[in-house]
């Protein structure tokens, strides 16, 4: 089971979301400093969104998938 109400969370889910999370930041944060974007580097370093906020920079702000010319 991976959520007892009586005890809390799983260890294995937990250890599931701590790989997505940090997954999902490191790439981030990569993407970020590449672009010299501290703004969204000290936002996604310091917010814990389970990466959503993460996966929303990388295709929505970062450029990534775009040709570069």
């Amino acid at each position: 089971m991976l959520y007892n109400w009586h005890r809390g969370i799983s260890p294995t889910l937990l250890a599931l979301l701590v790989i997505w999370t940090v997954a999902w930041k490191g790439w981030a944060l990569w993407r970020a400093a590449r672009n010299k974007e501290l703004a969204w580097y000290i936002v996604i370093l310091l917010l814990n969104t389970l990466g959503i906020l993460e996966i929303i920079y990388i295709f929505g702000f970062s450029g990534y998938g775009k040709d570069k010319k």
